[in-house]
C-alpha cells in the first residue's frame, strides 16, 4: 500500500506544478513539434522506471483520466529498444487507475505505458475519427486489492503528454471516488456544493470532480483574483449536487466595494449562463437545470471601470436554485492601475472578450451602400434602390416592379413589373368547397425608417381572420408574418397562397429540388425535410426576380454543408401540415402561377396557424463591371512582391497559415497578420481574411465557457474526430473540418445564437486593430441580421469592407439538394463577389445553369470559377476568370488582354440583353459584347456538340463602328486562343466547349 499512496503522491505533485502553466497552455502557437507520433501510440503516457531483474513486473498507474475504460488496451514501449511490449494480464483498468504486469524485455530501464492509443479513422484526412484500441478481454472494473501496488524497484517516475496542449491540466484531473466521498462527509451533507474557480482554470468536466478542488479538503466561499482598470474580470462558480437535480439557477450580485467607500455597481456584473442579448438584439433569460451528479459551471464576469481608484473590491454573488437553498460567494478583486500597453479584449486569453457575446455592436438597421433609404410614395408605394412595391389593402404586395436595364449594368425609369394580379390567400371551406370571402381593413404603417418600413392589416369574415404583418427593408428583403385564427370549428378543404407573375419574367428558376436555369413548364413539389434543405426557390428574368420560402413561428435555420441531416429543417405547421402541403408552378391563364398549398384540416374555434413567408426581389442592384475588372484576386497566402508580380492586388488569406492558422478564429497570429497587411497595403494590395461561424477552432480561447452553455453555441451531436476532441471536449457535438498541420480540429456551430454577436465585435477588432479589408466566406451558417452587422463594420469610416462568397456545390445528399444561390441569396445584397466554385461542373452544364447558379448577374453580382480551373471561354460571356495562383490555367494571360483591350471602362452587353449588338447564327454558341468608343472585344463560347464555324450578325450602329473600316481579329492569348485576323462577313471557327475571343475597331 506504501506503493501505492507513494504512486498517488506522485499525481498530486503533478497537479501542483501543471497548475503553473495551465493557464497559457492552450496558447501555444506555433504547435509545439510532438514527442511522439501520437496517431500510432496516443496522446498520454505514464512513464516507469524499472530497477529490478525480475521476468515479469506489476505497476499501479494513478492516471485519473475520465476517458480510460474497462476494456482500454494500452501499449508498453521499451525505451531502450523501442520495441512494444503486450502486457502479461490486465488487473483492471478504470478512469483512477489501470493494473498491470508485464515482461520488461531489457531488463532496468525506462518503460513507456500508453494509456489511451488510438487508431485513425474517418472519411478523409481532414474529417479524422480516432479509435481507441480495446482489450480482448476486459479487466474487473474494480480494484484487486490483494494484488494492488508495485513491484518492487518499480515506479511512476512521471507523466507526460505528446505535448502541452494534449495534456490533462489539473481540472482535468478526476478526483477518486474516496476522494469526493471524504470531501461531502467533511464538508456537510448538504444539498449542493460550489467551487469558486479562477479565470486561469476553467471547468472541463461534467461527470467528474477534478482533483484540485478536492485537495483543498474544506469547500470554500471565498474567491480572491486579480484585474485592471478596464478589464473584464471573469471568474467561474462550479455547481455540483450529488443528491438531487438542482431547478432553475438564479444568481445575483452585490455592489463591489473597497474599505474606503469606492464601487463598482451590480450592474456591471453578470452571469452568461443565466442571462443575455441574442443575436438579433433581444434580451435572454436563460433557464440552467443542473441534473445530478453533473457540474454546472457558471461564468460570471465583472467590468471593472477605468475611472474608479485601485484597490481591493469586496463582493457577493448569491446562488438560488429553485428547489435548493441560496448560497453566497465572497468575491474579492485586487483591481491595480492598466498597464496601458494593452487593452483588456487584446487579452482573450483572460476571458476577457466573454462580453462580446452579448454585444449589440451594428445592431441598428441603418442603410448600407450602395442601397437608399425606403421612400414612400403615393398609394402606399415604398420604393428602393432600382425597385419598388405597392401594396394591396390585404397587406400583401399588390405590384413589384424593378427598374434595370436588360444589361443590368444601370437603372432606368422603365418598370418591369413582376406580378400579374396581387399576391393573395385563398381559404376553402371543406362542408361546401366555397371560398372563404375575407374584407380586408386597409394597411396601417407601424415603424417608418430609412433601413425598414413596417405595416399591419386584419382580413376577416364569420368563419376566420387573417392578421398580417408585413416589413420591407432598404435591401429588398420581405418578410410576411401571417396570422390564422379559427372563430368557429371549421374544416378546410384548402389553403393556398398565390404568387400570379408576368410570364416575361419567370425565365429561369432554381430551388425545390431544380437545378438553376429555364423555368419547366410545369413543377409540382411536397415537403420532405427529413432529407431536403428545401423551403422555397426563386423565379425571375435577369432583369426581375422574386425568391419565396414558407416558413412558420417555429423556424429554424438548419445546419449546412455536409450537416444538414443532422440539424434539418422543422416542418412548418401551416404550410406542411403533416406533408399534406406542396407548391405546384406552371401557367395557369395568363400568368405562371406559384401556387403554396396546404391541404385539408380540421381547426377548432381559437386555433392559431402562422403561414409566414419571406420575399427578396432581385436584382439587388446594378452589377459593377468596374469592381470585376479592377479587383483581381490571390488566394493564398504569399509573400506580398509574389502577389504584385502575378497582377492580383486583392490577397485573401485562408485559415491553416502561419498567420491564420485555426479555422474561423483568427485572434491568434495576430502580430504577423498585421505585419503582413501593413506590407500587402505599402505595395497598394487589400487583404481580407476567412472567417465565418459555420465551425470553430478548438483553439478558442472561451472553449469552455461556451461548453458551458450547453447546446446553444456548439451543436449536439454524436461527437468523436480527432482525438483531442474526444479527450477534452468529450460528448454531445459535431466534429468538422480539422488540418493536420496545425493540428486544428473544429466543431459545428449550433447555428443561430451568441457566438454571432461575438463574431461582429471580432470583425471590428479585425478592421480597427488588424487592418483587414474584408472577409472570405466559405459556406455561411448565419443570417442576413449578422450579414447586415458585418457588413456595417467592415464598411465603417470608408473601409472597402469587401465580401467574398465560395459555395461547393450544395445539390447532394448531405447538404440536403439545395441550390448554393438559393441557400445564400438573402446575404448576396452584402456580397461583392461570388465563387461557386467546387463540385460545379462547368463543362455539362447549359448556359442558363451558369447564368443563374453560378455567375450571379440575375442578383446584380459578378463571380469566379473554380472547379478543375473552370471554362474561361464560357465564363467570359459573364465576364468571370478563375482565380490566381494555384490552378494549372491562370487568369494571368485573360487579365493581360483585358488591360490591351482596355475593359476597364467598358460596357458589358450579355447575350441575355435584347440590345445584344454581335450575334452569332448557332442558337448554341452565344455572345457577350464588352464595347466602348470606336471598340469592342466580343467573347464567344460554345454549347454545340461539335466544332463548328459561325457567322456574326453585327449591328453596327449599335457598336457605334464604321463597318468599312472595321477590323476582327483574334488576339494571342496564351492557354486560350491562337492569334487570328478575320474580315466582316467571315465565318468564325469555334471549337466544341470552347471559344474565341475576338476585337472588333
Amino acid at each position: 500500500m506504501k506503493k501505492r499512496t507513494a504512486s498517488y503522491k506522485l499525481a498530486i505533485i503533478l497537479a501542483v506544478t501543471l497548475c503553473a502553466n495551465s493557464a497559457r497552455a492552450q496558447l501555444t502557437y506555433p504547435p509545439e513539434t510532438q514527442k511522439w507520433d501520437a496517431d500510432q501510440l496516443g496522446n498520454h503516457r505514464a512513464v516507469l522506471q524499472v530497477n529490478t531483474d525480475q521476468k515479469e513486473v506489476q505497476v499501479t498507474i494513478p492516471w485519473r483520466n475520465r476517458w480510460v475504460e474497462a476494456n482500454q488496451q494500452v501499449i508498453i514501449v521499451d525505451s531502450a529498444s523501442n520495441k512494444q511490449i503486450a502486457p502479461s494480464s490486465y488487473l483492471w483498468m478504470n478512469t483512477e487507475s489501470g493494473g498491470l504486469r508485464f515482461k520488461p524485455v531489457s531488463g532496468k530501464g525506462v518503460y513507456y505505458v500508453y494509456y489511451l492509443p488510438y487508431q485513425m479513422g474517418g472519411r478523409s484526412r481532414n474529417y479524422p475519427d480516432a479509435i481507441y484500441l480495446k482489450n480482448a478481454v476486459s479487466a474487473p472494473a474494480k480494484v484487486v486489492q490483494q494484488v494492488a501496488g508495485n513491484s518492487k524497484g518499480v515506479t511512476v517516475a512521471r507523466f507526460d503528454a505528446v505535448d502541452k496542449y494534449n495534456s490533462n491540466d489539473p481540472m482535468e484531473m478526476i478526483g477518486t471516488v474516496a476522494e469526493v466521498n471524504s470531501f461531502v462527509r467533511r464538508n456537510g451533507n448538504t444539498a449542493y456544493y460550489l467551487f469558486p474557480e479562477l479565470r486561469e482554470f476553467p471547468i472541463k468536466m461534467e461527470s467528474n470532480l477534478p482533483q484540485r478542488w478536492l485537495m483543498k479538503g474544506k469547500s470554500t466561499s471565498k474567491l480572491e483574483g486579480k484585474g485592471q482598470k478596464g478589464e473584464f474580470y471573469a471568474f467561474q462558480l462550479g455547481l455540483w449536487s450529488p443528491k438531487q437535480e438542482l431547478h432553475d439557477i438564479q444568481i445575483s450580485f452585490s455592489d463591489f466595494k473597497t474599505n474606503d467607500g469606492a464601487m463598482i455597481s451590480a450592474n456591471n456584473l453578470n452571469c452568461i449562463n443565466t442571462q443575455g442579448t441574442d443575436y438579433t438584439g433581444k434580451s435572454m433569460t436563460l433557464q440552467v437545470d443542473v441534473p445530478k451528479d453533473k457540474v454546472q459551471a457558471l461564468w460570471c464576469g465583472i467590468q471593472i471601470p477605468e475611472n474608479i481608484a485601485a484597490g481591493t473590491y469586496h463582493g457577493v454573488v448569491t446562488v438560488k436554485p429553485k428547489n435548493a437553498a441560496a448560497k453566497q460567494v465572497n468575491v474579492e478583486i485586487q483591481v491595480s492601475n492598466a498597464s496601458g500597453e494593452v487593452s483588456s479584449v487584446d487579452q482573450p486569453w483572460k476571458m476577457t472578450r466573454l462580453p462580446w457575446l452579448n454585444s449589440t455592436l451594428a445592431q441598428k438597421n441603418t442603410v448600407v451602400a450602395p442601397y437608399t433609404a425606403i421612400e414612400l410614395k403615393a398609394d402606399s408605394t415604398l420604393h428602393i434602390l432600382g425597385r419598388e412595391v405597392k401594396l394591396h389593402a390585404s397587406g400583401f404586395p399588390k405590384q413589384i416592379s424593378t427598374f434595370f436595364t436588360p444589361e443590368l449594368t444601370e437603372i432606368s425609369s422603365k418598370a418591369n413589373k413582376l406580378l400579374f394580379e396581387p399576391l393573395h390567400f385563398h381559404f376553402y371551406n371543406a362542408s361546401d368547397g366555397k371560398e372563404i370571402q375575407l374584407k380586408a381593413s386597409g394597411i396601417q404603417f407601424q415603424t417608418k425608417s430609412e433601413g425598414e418600413y413596417r405595416w399591419t392589416a386584419k382580413n376577416e369574415s364569420s368563419d376566420l381572420t387573417m392578421e398580417v404583418e408585413g416589413t420591407l427593408e432598404f435591401d429588398g428583403y420581405m418578410h410576411y408574418v401571417v396570422k390564422l385564427t379559427a372563430l368557429k370549428d371549421l374544416s378546410l378543404k384548402d389553403a393556398t397562397m398565390h404568387i400570379p407573375m408576368m410570364p416575361d419574367k419567370t425565365d429561369y428558376f432554381m430551388g425545390l429540388g431544380q437545378k438553376g436555369g429555364k423555368r419547366p413548364d410545369q413543377l409540382s413539389w411536397k415537403w420532405d425535410v427529413a432529407h431536403k434543405n428545401q423551403d422555397g426557390g426563386w423565379i425571375g428574368a435577369v432583369d426581375a426576380g422574386l425568391q419565396f420560402s414558407l416558413r412558420d413561428e417555429h423556424y429554424s435555420r438548419p445546419l449546412n454543408t455536409n450537416f444538414y441531416l443532422q440539424k434539418p429543417l422543422v416542418l412548418p405547421q401551416s404550410w406542411g401540415n403533416e406533408n399534406k402541403g406542396g407548391i405546384d408552378i406552371g401557367l395557369k391563364g395568363k400568368s405562371v402561377l406559384v401556387n403554396s398549398y396546404s391541404g385539408a384540416r380540421e381547426l377548432k374555434k381559437g386555433d392559431v396557424l402562422y403561414y409566414n413567408f419571406n420575399l427578396l426581389i432581385t436584382p439587388f442592384h446594378p452589377i459593377n463591371t468596374e469592381a470585376q475588372w479592377n479587383e483581381r484576386y490571390y488566394h493564398a497566402y504569399k509573400p506580398v512582391d509574389s502577389v504584385v508580380a502575378s497582377g492580383s492586388n486583392v490577397i485573401n488569406i485562408h485559415h491553416g497559415n502561419e498567420i491564420n492558422p485555426y479555422i474561423n478564429y483568427p485572434f491568434i497570429a495576430t502580430k504577423e497578420m498585421k505585419q503582413y497587411i501593413d506590407q500587402a497595403h505599402d505595395k497598394g494590395l487589400k487583404v481580407k481574411i476567412y472567417n465565418t461561424v459555420r465551425e470553430v477552432s478548438n483553439r478558442v480561447y472561451e472553449l469552455y465557457p461556451l461548453r458551458s452553455l450547453g447546446t446553444e453555441v456548439f451543436s449536439p451531436g454524436k461527437g468523436g474526430g480527432y482525438s483531442w476532441l474526444q479527450e477534452h471536449v468529450g460528448k454531445n457535438y459535431i466534429a468538422a473540418w480539422y488540418v493536420p498541420q496545425f493540428k486544428d480540429a473544429a466543431i459545428i456551430n449550433s447555428g443561430m445564437n451568441r457566438w454571432h454577436n461575438y463574431y461582429v465585435e471580432g470583425m471590428n477588432w479585425l478592421v480597427d486593430h488588424i487592418g483587414i479589408d474584408g472577409i472570405y466566406l466559405d459556406d455561411v451558417a448565419f443570417d442576413r441580421v449578422t450579414m447586415k452587422r458585418i457588413k456595417r463594420v467592415l464598411t465603417k469610416n470608408g473601409k472597402p469592407g469587401l465580401i467574398d462568397l465560395h459555395s461547393a456545390n450544395q445539390y447532394n445528399k448531405s447538404d440536403g439538394f439545395n441550390n448554393s444561390a438559393n441557400l445564400y441569396l438573402e446575404h448576396f445584397p452584402y456580397i461583392n463577389r461570388l465563387w461557386f466554385g467546387e463540385y460545379f461542373d462547368y463543362e455539362n452544364n447549359k448556359p442558363d445553369f451558369f447564368l443563374t447558379e453560378v455567375s450571379g448577374i440575375p442578383f446584380g453580382l459578378m463571380g469566379e470559377m473554380l472547379q478543375d480551373g473552370g471554362n474561361p471561354w464560357r465564363g467570359m460571356l459573364y465576364g468571370m476568370t478563375n482565380r490566381m495562383p494555384y490552378q494549372k490555367l491562370t487568369p494571368a494571360d485573360l487579365w493581360k488582354a483585358w488591360d490591351q483591350f482596355g475593359i476597364k471602362g467598358s460596357k458589358m452587353i450579355g447575350y441575355w440583353s435584347p440590345n445584344i449588338p454581335v450575334k452569332t447564327d448557332n442558337d448554341k454558341v452565344l455572345t457577350t459584347v464588352y464595347s466602348r468608343a470606336g471598340k469592342a472585344m466580343v467573347a464567344i463560347a460554345s454549347w454545340a456538340e461539335r466544332d463548328v464555324a459561325v457567322k456574326l450578325a453585327i449591328d453596327w450602329e449599335k457598336l457605334g463602328i464604321d463597318p468599312g473600316k472595321a477590323k476582327l481579329s483574334a488576339p494571342l492569348i496564351p492557354n486560350f486562343q491562337n492569334g487570328a485576323q478575320f474580315k466582316p462577313g467571315d465565318t468564325i471557327p469555334v471549337e466544341k466547349n470552347k471559344g474565341i475571343l475576338l476585337i472588333i475597331e
